[in-house]
């Protein structure tokens, strides 16, 4: 059978399992050179360097440990992957702190569609972040999957949206920081949320090392606000972004009949 253990699937993303040092050490390691190569992507808009920095990035390794640690009744597991994102996002945006030193003003961020496209999330990044959970949770499970990794690393977006808050931030910008952090948060809700539906389908919820007295409804309830909490600003900010351009094509349309008898 292709189906991977939960012990398995722990010993991958937990990083208080089996060689912490080395886990731990290589997730800092590689999660500090994946937030350089994200905010100097960022700076140069440069969606190639971008894209190289999702690869890299372990982030996704503690979320999904997030949802295994629901699915399986482990509190510990649950809440040592939590502070290993709150880590990791403290890393990022402090190295994006450091670099907004490199902007010459404000202004240059409003064009920059590296920036532009992280900090005004809409209902669609959130969807496309669940479908993203889907892959890498089933991918997760299945020893035959690991070569879509990659593509699930580069599908989600997380280390890209906190170094634009690092960077926003350092400039003055709250309101475009706020957005991109809002972005992250609804990636990391989404990959818990799908990750747990993938883990919970794989049995893992009966596996012989599965706590027998968690409460695992309470910890659904919760991820499930949670989510609600995430989504409804995101759809408000889609159909006011849906509504606005359609106003904009009627005011252009008016415009253009009122000025359509007047030559040049």
């Amino acid at each position: 059978t292709q189906r991977q253990s939960a012990d398995e699937v722990a010993a991958a993303i937990d990083l208080g399992s089996g060689d912490k040092t080395a886990k731990r050490s290589g997730f800092l390691i590689m999660l500090t050179l994946a937030g350089i190569i994200a905010i100097a992507g960022v700076l140069t808009d440069s969606t190639a360097t971008v894209i190289g920095a999702m690869i890299i990035a372990p982030l996704g390794t503690p979320i999904l440990a997030i949802a295994l640690g629901i699915v399986t009744g482990h509190l510990s597991l649950v809440v040592r992957s939590m502070l290993w994102v709150l880590v990791g996002l403290l890393i990022v945006v402090v190295l994006g702190l450091a670099f907004s030193a490199f902007v010459s003003t404000p202004q240059s961020l409003e064009t920059n569609s590296q920036v532009v496209g992280r900090t005004s999330p809409s209902f669609m990044d959130l969807v496309a972040a669940l479908a993203t959970g889907f892959a890498g949770g089933f991918a997760m499970c299945r020893r035959d999957l690991s070569a879509i990794l990659p593509g699930v690393a580069i599908a989600i977006s997380l280390v890209p949206p906190l170094g634009v808050v690092g960077v926003c931030v350092g400039q003055g910008l709250w309101g475009d920081a706020l957005g991109a952090l809002w972005l992250f948060l609804s990636n990391v809700v989404a990959l818990v949320i799908a990750g747990s539906i993938v883990f919970t389908l794989a049995g893992y919820a009966r596996d012989p090392g599965s706590s027998p007295v968690a409460n695992r409804r309470r910890a659904y309830a919760i991820v499930s606000v949670l989510a609600v909490i995430i989504a409804v600003p995101l759809a408000v900010n889609s159909i006011a972004s849906v509504a606005l351009a359609r106003w904009s094509v009627s005011i252009q349309d008016t415009t253009a009949a009122w000025l359509g008898e007047d030559a040049g």
